[in-house]
């Protein structure tokens, strides 16, 4: 089930409670600092979930549409400064609210002759809106609002100060799961993945986040993303696509049909549980699912029909079983 996302003027409004986007997002760090956003380089694809939003205001007309350049005044043309200076701004929408906080500026300066050089990273800054002064030249600057991100090229001359806007259509996704009968999922027993919405000629889709919680504000780019989402350590997973707005918060319920099932390896039926077994858990078609060592070992499993095998001490068992949803099981393997 995926919940309408919801607006609030230039913020967001769940049924719940009403605050701005800018602040629910900046206080939830979408699982983990390790997460921000990497800048891009010149030229290339920005990676899953960047926009290049459309150009900045073009003060000089003979400039190319994706510049922006910071003129020279005429008084300070005469002194021949070193440094042009430009205050860099965020936007969550075109017509939306300014962030900030939660942001991080990298600029990275271009190699003159030399397009197929790396660009030079001139720094990075944490603050809303830094006011950078670099030495007059071509730069690329990104900026990164937890997943969601936006890169393009300026033109800093030596001069008057000016401003640069990026609007980084952000919105905001958050998943929630139920198990078994409708429960809430267990903490940490579910975890998601979110791919683009694309996929390439191969029927693939690039990876935009892993190993996230439910319950945890994710900032992204708007656009369709694909969600992965897995009950426990192996075959229980559920899949959705969902669009993320720009300005909104878009929140999704997730449910699973997992079951918890343990295995026992024994001589006979009821009997004691032996050490060191290894077992193997395949599906109907008999690929292999799930590996593991010990005397009780406990999965979660979607449901369906298995076969798991045990060995132990040079000899191998086999048994079929079913998985229904909801249901745990213990499921013995006599040593016969």
């Amino acid at each position: 089930m995926i919940k309408s996302p919801t607006s609030a003027g230039n913020g967001w409004r769940t049924a719940r409670a009403r605050r701005t986007l800018a602040a629910s997002l900046a206080v939830v760090c979408a699982v983990g600092c390790g997460h921000t956003a990497r800048a891009q380089q010149a030229g290339g694809a920005g990676p899953p979930g960047t926009q290049i939003d459309r150009p900045l205001q073009t003060i000089n007309p003979g400039a190319p549409s994706n510049t922006t350049v910071v003129p020279r005044s005429a008084t300070e043309t005469k002194g021949n400064p070193s440094f042009g200076e430009v205050t860099l701004v965020a936007f969550l929408t075109d017509d939306g609210q300014r962030i900030d906080q939660g942001l991080v500026w990298r600029a990275f300066q271009e190699q003159p002759g030399a397009p197929a050089t790396k660009p030079k990273i001139m720094g990075t800054w944490r603050d809303a809106s830094p006011s950078v002064r670099l030495p007059p030249g071509q730069y690329i600057v990104n900026v990164a609002f937890g997943r969601a991100h936006m890169t393009r090229r300026i033109t800093i001359q030596a001069g008057a100060p000016a401003q640069a806007r990026f609007v980084l259509n952000v919105g905001g996704l958050r998943v929630s799961a139920l198990v078994g009968k409708g429960e809430p999922a267990p903490d940490r027993a579910v975890s998601y993945d979110i791919f683009s919405g694309e996929t390439d000629q191969s029927g693939n889709r690039a990876k935009v986040m892993d190993d996230v919680r439910p319950g945890v504000i994710v900032r992204l780019n708007a656009g369709l993303y694909h969600v992965v989402s897995t009950y426990g350590d192996a075959n229980a997973t559920v899949r959705a696509n969902i669009n993320v707005e720009a300005g909104k918060l878009t929140e999704a319920t997730l449910s699973h049909a997992g079951a918890r099932v343990t295995f026992k390896l024994v001589t006979r039926a009821g009997g004691e549980a032996q050490a060191d077994a290894q077992w193997g858990v395949l599906n109907a078609q008999g690929e292999l699912i799930k590996e593991s060592v010990g005397a009780l070992p406990t999965h979660i499993l979607g449901p369906g029909s298995y076969v798991v095998t045990a060995k132990h001490s040079g000899r191998s068992f086999r048994r079929d079983f079913t998985v229904r949803a909801g249901e745990a099981a213990q499921i013995e393997v006599v040593m016969q």
